[in-house]
């Protein structure tokens, strides 16, 4: 009578499964995330942002399309979570993007697993949705440039362009992590910092 072994064999079966889902899961979101940064943008897509930004430069449409990257790139790392855009100009090369329908698709499925929805670009305020998908977004954005989220020495590059090209209707940020509405209207007094606590919460919808 062996019966007594078929309890302990099925609970290392078990274990050893759930090593390999987690090791398959990790390569798998490695393989997405390079997918994300290697990607191809369609022909034209910059020649569509100009039209919307004319005086940018063809180096300001890359480190555009950089910022976009990062933004992608925080909403896999968090598990797909619910994320807020913080760049008016990384907004519109999105929304340009989207408008290549076939080519949008065949990202999401590659990059996500799924289709992306278009989300207007914010700045803290009252909604706490908003307000959460900025703050994992800030998180994740800091981690991929080694950042601390927490004690920022300066801004992860989605969070700065808007100021660094000087995007008229953009947004801006500072490093001592408030948020702050477009040029001439009044700042946002809720913080954009992220506590020990948030971090800790980020850290498990990633992990």
């Amino acid at each position: 009578m062996h019966t007594p072994l078929v309890g302990p064999l099925f609970i290392l079966a078990v274990f050893f499964g759930s090593i390999a889902l987690t090791i398959w899961l990790r390569w798998r979101v490695a393989a997405r995330a390079e997918f994300i940064r290697q990607y191809t943008w369609p022909a034209g897509l910059y020649e569509k942002l100009h039209k919307r930004r004319p005086q940018l430069t063809p180096k300001d449409f890359q480190l555009v399309g950089q910022a976009l990257r990062q933004f992608f790139l925080a909403y896999l790392k968090s598990g797909r979570g619910f994320v807020s855009m913080p760049s008016q100009v990384a907004d519109d090369l999105w929304h340009e993007f989207i408008l290549y329908t076939r080519n949008y698709d065949v990202f999401c499925r590659r990059a996500f697993g799924r289709f992306l929805h278009h989300s207007p670009a914010a700045v803290l305020g009252s909604s706490r949705q908003s307000n959460a998908g900025l703050r994992r977004v800030w998180w994740h954005c800091c981690r991929e440039e080694r950042i601390d989220p927490t004690r920022p020495s300066r801004l992860p590059l989605l969070f700065a362009i808007d100021a660094k090209l000087d995007i008229p209707d953009g947004f801006r940020y500072a490093t001592d992590c408030s948020g702050l509405r477009r040029p001439g209207e009044a700042g946002v007094e809720e913080p954009l910092g992220v506590g020990v606590g948030t971090v800790q919460r980020i850290a498990a919808e990633a992990s």
